[in-house]
């Protein structure tokens, strides 16, 4: 048996809306790398940037399960000694939400310049809105078991 390895004009990227409200991050975030890496496809090869562009809004009606949602905490080291910050995440979902969906989505992509490339394919918008009307996303719901 032969691997067919897909050539340049024959890969589609497609746009994709996904409306994170009610759902899980942890499931989200792994649908969201399925689709950016391109694995939903019957043509995925690991070595070529297959993914489709992700769209999320409402970031900032993503929920955690159990207690997370007081214990979870982010940290940033720059370095230096005593340069460790802790912030906890409800500070994070009121600032800048998009990046708890950048940061879950980011530790499921490999981690080489593929997996950087991959997470510029991934919009992510606090509120409905989005100025990527213009590419006709299609909208995706996801299960809660699917995952």
């Amino acid at each position: 048996m032969r691997t067919l390895t897909p050539k340049k004009d024959q890969i589609v990227q497609d746009w994709f809306l996904i409306d994170a409200e009610g759902q899980t991050l942890g499931r989200l975030s792994t649908n969201i790398a399925r689709i950016l890496r391109g694995k939903n496809k019957p043509y995925f090869v690991p070595h070529i940037d297959t993914g489709d562009y992700v769209v999320v809004i409402n970031a900032d009606k993503v929920k955690l399960t159990g207690n997370k949602e007081l214990q979870k905490t982010y940290k940033s080291y720059s370095g230096y000694p005593g340069g460790l910050k802790i912030t906890p995440f409800l500070k994070v979902k009121e600032e800048k939400p998009e990046e708890i969906i950048l940061k879950a989505v980011k530790g499921m992509l490999p981690k080489n310049p593929m997996g950087r490339q991959q997470l510029t394919k991934l919009k992510v918008y606090r509120g409905s809105e989005h100025p990527h009307a213009a590419q006709k996303p299609t909208v995706l719901t996801f299960n809660e078991m699917e995952a």
